[in-house]
C-alpha cells in the first residue's frame, strides 16, 4: 500500500485494472455495455498510454463481448486459448503455401475432430 501512496498514477492503473475484470460478472448486454461506456470514460484524464491502446482493443471488439455476456453456457477460455494455440500452429506448418483454402480446411478439420 505504501507504493500505491507513492505512486498515484500505480494505483489509479491498479484500480482501472481491477474494476474491468466486473466485465465479465454483467448477464445482460446492455448492462455491459454501459459499465464498457462508463470504464472507457474513466481513462480519460488519466494520461495512462497502454490503458487507453487497450480500450481502443476493447472497443473494436465490443460487440464480440456484448455477444458473450448472454450465453448461459460460455466456453471456457482454457478451450478457447487451446484453439487459438492449434490454429497459430497450423498456420506456422503452413508457412510459404499459398493455397488459403486448404488452411481452412485443416482448421475445421481440426475443431471437429475434438468435438
Amino acid at each position: 500500500m505504501k507504493l500505491f501512496a507513492a505512486n498515484k498514477r500505480l494505483s489509479t492503473a491498479y484500480l482501472l485494472k481491477e474494476s474491468f475484470d466486473s466485465l465479465w460478472t454483467y448477464r445482460r448486454e446492455a448492462w455491459m455495455r454501459k459499465f464498457l461506456d462508463n470504464w472507457r470514460d474513466s481513462l480519460k484524464w488519466q494520461r495512462l498510454g497502454p490503458f487507453g491502446k487497450f480500450a481502443a482493443l476493447v472497443e473494436r471488439d465490443r460487440e464480440g463481448l456484448a455477444a458473450c455476456c448472454g450465453l448461459a453456457d460460455r466456453p471456457s477460455l482454457c478451450f478457447v486459448e487451446g484453439l487459438n494455440n492449434r490454429n497459430k500452429v497450423i498456420q506456422r506448418r503452413a508457412y510459404g503455401l499459398r493455397d488459403e483454402e486448404h488452411l481452412r480446411l485443416k482448421i475445421l478439420t481440426t475443431m471437429i475432430s475434438d468435438t
